[in-house]
C-alpha cells in the first residue's frame, strides 16, 4: 500500500478563504503544522484551524480566514502550499 501525498482543496469567497489539507500520517501532519506556523508568523488576521476525519483513515486539517478584507489569507495559504511543494489544489 502506497502512502498518499498531502492533497489540498481551496475555497474562497468575499472576505473568506479556506484551505483543507488531507494527510495520511503523523509525519505529514507535522509537515503541515510546520508550514502553517511559518506562513502564519506575523499574521494579524484572525483564523481558525481544526482537524476532521475523512475516508480511508485519512484526516484533514482546515485553516480558514473570516473578515479578510485585504485578502491576506490567500497570500498566507499560497505560502503554505509553496512550503509543502503543492503545485495545484482542487477548487
Amino acid at each position: 500500500m502506497s502512502i498518499q501525498c498531502i492533497e489540498a482543496e481551496y475555497r474562497g469567497e468575499e472576505r473568506y478563504t479556506k484551505i483543507s489539507l488531507a494527510y495520511s500520517n503523523e509525519e505529514q501532519l507535522a509537515e503541515i503544522n510546520a508550514a502553517l506556523k511559518t506562513a502564519l508568523e506575523g499574521c494579524t488576521l484572525d483564523h481558525n484551524s481544526y482537524v476532521s476525519d475523512v475516508s480511508n483513515g485519512r484526516k484533514v486539517i482546515v485553516t480558514e480566514f473570516h473578515d479578510d478584507n485585504d485578502r491576506e489569507g490567500g497570500i498566507i495559504l499560497e505560502k503554505v502550499m509553496k512550503i509543502l511543494g503543492i503545485k495545484e489544489c482542487q477548487n
